[in-house]
């Protein structure tokens, strides 16, 4: 993803937040003063950080979409055969978690599809969009199902019922609104979209996108905002732990965390849910991690120990 929840971002460097930290210690966030996530550090739980404050998006339609090269990707992880509900016993059985990877390999046959607009309460905006990609062609869709697959076999171990948005069993989308339906349908204890940022180089880290407090047309998400913090800093400071990754340093002021009012997918949303950025698709350090198959096991690890630490809270 980019700041835009369903827009390639530009590849073109953009100008970064100056006076930001470039690499975010541990030391550092104590100083900070970041409460919740301090709270989780004390009880050995290793939660999130507080909230910083957003950036601002490119307007539609910036740059063009990169052109992807299956061969200039990492080796393609072949599709599983689709899962039934877990039956294991574990101390998430009884959840139901959706997982919902950002954009669709299929996006990219279908830009008339996914250009149609459609209402996130706030405003109109696209029904999807393509995503980002590495220089090399290596395509943010594909690192999303990748990752959010892996995490899948994690959460289903410890019990949980794992649903997806989509699984690129179908052509494109599915556009963000029903994202949105997809989860709130489930009645999910949890939902996360998974995605990677598109920025400038030099910008680099994950960040967690909490839903802002919105009450307008279709979205009201007064009653969401405090159970998706808790669920943000959770996944953000177990992320931290198990991939290494410092939080971003152009997004968020050094905290790993970003309200936002303006995705549709938080806005709509009736149960608690995040977006996460687990790197910048832009930068050749991020890079090296987003394609390393070893780095985007412990990702999902992190998100796996978040999403537990929150559901058995």
């Amino acid at each position: 993803m980019s700041y835009d929840e369903n827009q390639h971002h530009d590849p073109r460097p953009h100008r970064s937040r100056r006076g930001l930290v470039a690499a975010v210690t541990a030391a550092a966030l104590v100083v900070g003063g970041a409460g919740g996530w301090l709270a989780w550090q004390a009880d050995g739980s290793d939660g999130g950080t507080p909230a910083g404050s957003a950036t601002t998006a490119g307007k539609p339609g910036d740059s063009p979409t990169p052109t992807p090269s299956a061969a200039a990707s990492p080796p393609a992880t072949s599709k599983p055969p689709a899962t039934t509900p877990s039956k294991k016993s574990g101390p998430l059985t009884g959840k139901v978690v959706v997982v919902d990877p950002g954009h669709n390999p299929g996006n990219f046959s279908h830009t008339r599809e996914i250009n149609r607009q459609v209402d996130i309460g706030t405003k109109r905006k696209e029904c999807d969009t393509t995503g980002t990609a590495t220089d090399a062609g290596y395509r943010e869709a594909d690192f999303t199902l990748d990752v959010s697959r892996r995490l899948r076999t994690l959460l289903e171990k410890q019990g949980a019922q794992v649903e997806f948005t989509q699984d690129a069993d179908r052509p494109f989308g599915p556009c963000i609104d029903e994202r949105a339906r997809f989860g709130n349908e489930a009645n999910a204890d949890a939902v996360i979209s998974i995605h990677a940022d598109g920025s400038a180089v030099g910008n680099r880290g994950f960040h967690v996108i909490l839903p802002g407090r919105v009450k307008a047309g279709a979205a009201d998400t007064s009653e969401i905002v405090g159970p998706s913090r808790e669920l943000g800093e959770r996944i953000a400071g177990k992320f931290l732990r198990a991939t290494g990754s410092s939080p971003s340093n152009y997004v968020g002021d050094g905290t790993g965390l970003d309200v936002r009012s303006d995705l549709g997918g938080l806005n709509l949303s009736t149960v608690p849910k995040v977006f996460i950025e687990c790197g910048n698709m832009r930068d050749p350090e991020d890079v090296a991690l987003l394609t390393s198959a070893s780095w985007r096991q412990k990702a999902a690890q992190g998100m796996a120990d978040g999403i537990s630490s929150y559901l058995q809270r």
